[in-house]
């Protein structure tokens, strides 16, 4: 037995996939599910030019890069 909150188990409920689908099914589909990814140095160096990007230049709209790519709606 483990103690969870009442907003917890309200959550768990809302996630379950089946009616009589138990707590420990829920939680072991959840847990082979979920899978944490850890980001390259790389990626991150990209993910933070694409930030100082957006800081210096603002958000580009979607028609600019739409047309800029060659789509068309």
């Amino acid at each position: 037995m483990i103690q969870i909150g009442v907003g917890t188990l309200g959550r768990l409920r809302v996630l379950k996939r089946y009616d009589r689908e138990s707590y420990d099914e829920l939680l072991n589909y959840s847990m082979n599910h979920f899978s944490e990814e850890v980001l390259s140095e790389v990626e991150i160096a990209e993910i933070q030019e694409a930030l100082d990007s957006i800081r210096k230049e603002g958000i580009v709209p979607i028609e600019n890069v739409m047309k800029e790519v060659g789509i068309s709606l």
